[in-house]
């Protein structure tokens, strides 16, 4: 036996009957949950790149000319941890303990955390 196709779906309009609130409360959880996946991916990749460059230079260690390239990819992953954990302390989740454990954050990362990389100069690219 088929059953009915409720009539909202036949004439393509949705007719949620939750109150307007409770939509607008679900969209925005949706997009705090969206937002964290990408600060998370975000931090991710900047860690990844310091690791990569770290383990590129482990034999012979960075030379002191590589040394602000190093300096800016630990800044780098310092901002991305800084928005990753921001973005978690707004969805309640407070403990940041459990993102360095399961990140893997170094201590030099966590340190930086939050400080804004210094602003370009004028006519450097």
């Amino acid at each position: 036996m088929r059953r009915p196709v409720p009539p909202h779906y036949i004439c393509g309009m949705s007719r949620d009957l939750r109150p307007p609130v409770d939509i607008l409360h679900y969209e925005i959880v949706q997009e705090q949950a969206s937002a964290l996946g990408r600060m998370g991916r975000t931090l991710e990749h900047a860690l990844t790149r310091l690791r990569e460059f770290d383990s590129a230079h482990a034999a012979t260690g960075t030379p002191a000319s590589m040394q602000p390239a190093r300096r800016k990819l630990v800044l780098e992953a310092g901002h991305a941890l800084w928005m990753f954990v921001v973005q978690r302390e707004a969805t309640g989740l407070r403990d940041s303990r459990h993102i360095m454990r399961t990140y893997n954050v170094p201590a030099e990362v966590q340190l930086c955390m939050g400080l804004a990389p210094a602003p370009s100069k004028p006519g450097a690219k």
